[in-house]
């Protein structure tokens, strides 16, 4: 197993963040939501399924500051629902971890504040539990899928910095690598905030799987070479019929692939997959800051005055996927029968 992002130390939760590695390994405290909200936002977390688990802690605190019971607890409850709502409007697992939240506080407003704050943080524990458990089977199901000696080609972080511990795509790879499979990873640099180079790379150096980084420009090239055997990308949406929202230039990785015919995998864990949305039209796309775009460490790269856009998110559509990795096995096209066969109920 490897680290785990984020730890609950009863009164806090104690976050790495990830805006500094890897010059720096630092923790950060959080303690009260607006201190939650503000991680997520500057995304010092980040990573679907870890915002999501960083929210249901956010909302264990909202509960232990306020004292009342019935409409009046719910009122105060649902504004720091809100306050966690507004952070980032593309990953869905952060709703779905708020929701689930938002229900257990519903169902045990008129009770006593202790017993309602203790069930409260066990549904919060049992949420960074349970994705700890779905990661590691993701990583099972989809390492079935790698040869031995493969090249896996990966985008932005998947990682266990991304969720509970362990990840979703990298998961799949890790789960490879323990099982002596020889690969080796290529992952892309993602432009503009580096995920790839900083958190990817840094989290497979560290766990011994070798690793090279490349400029997001070098894929078809590298792919045309004939050195990659697959790509493996993780998802912070993914709708009923399997068009999924990942980190920008997720799209153009998948038509690369698919024009050098390579195999194109999506691994994430049923959070993530929301049946309420029909297709990836319907998916709220983050536009960013463009200072991420125009600046670098202070040092200015655009000149003043050019416009520029800076959306943090693509949506792939589903015919450029060869399969989706869940924690319940692999679905294959069509997704829209697949996904919910695979999924069921589970389905946000």
């Amino acid at each position: 197993m490897t680290f785990a992002p984020l730890v609950f130390k009863g009164d806090h939760i104690s976050i790495i963040d990830q805006t500094v590695i890897p010059v720096q390994e630092r923790w950060l405290s959080a303690r009260t939501v607006d201190e939650v909200a503000h991680a997520i936002s500057v995304m010092q977390v980040r990573g679907a399924p870890l915002i999501g688990i960083t929210a249901a802690f956010g909302l264990v605190f909202s509960a232990r500051g306020i004292g009342s019971t019935g409409d009046e607890f719910m009122e105060s409850f649902e504004k720091d629902v809100e306050t966690l709502r507004s952070t980032r409007p593309t990953a869905v697992n952060l709703f779905w971890a708020l929701e689930r939240m938002r229900a257990l506080a519903t169902k045990l407003k008129d009770i006593d504040p202790a017993m309602r704050n203790e069930a409260l943080t066990r549904e919060a524990e049992n949420i960074l539990a349970e994705d700890v458990d779905m990661c590691l089977a993701i990583g099972r199901n989809g390492a079935v899928l790698v040869e031995q000696g493969e090249t896996i080609m990966t985008h932005c972080n998947a990682g266990a910095l991304a969720t509970g511990a362990y990840g979703t795509a990298l998961g799949v790879i890790r789960a490879a690598h323990e099982g002596g499979k020889g690969i080796r990873v290529i992952a892309r640099e993602t432009r503009p905030r580096l995920q790839g180079a900083r958190l990817t790379a840094w989290e497979l150096h560290r766990d011994n799987i070798p690793v090279t980084v490349i400029p997001d420009g070098a894929a078809a090239h590298i792919m045309k070479s004939g050195m990659v055997h697959r790509v493996i990308v993780g998802a912070d949406r993914i709708t009923a019929n399997g068009d999924v929202a990942n980190k920008i230039g997720t799209y153009d990785l998948a038509l690369i692939a698919r024009a050098h015919n390579i195999p194109f995998h999506v691994a994430a864990p049923h959070s993530t997959v929301d049946f309420s949305l029909d297709s990836g039209d319907d998916i709220p796309i983050e536009e960013r800051d463009a200072e991420e775009v125009t600046t670098l460490n202070g040092e200015r790269l655009v000149a003043k005055g050019v416009p520029v856009m800076n959306p943090a998110f693509d949506v792939t559509p589903a015919d450029l996927i060869d399969s989706i990795i869940t924690e319940a096995g692999i679905a294959r096209p069509p997704y829209t029968e697949s996904l919910k066969r695979l999924l069921g109920k589970r389905g946000s």
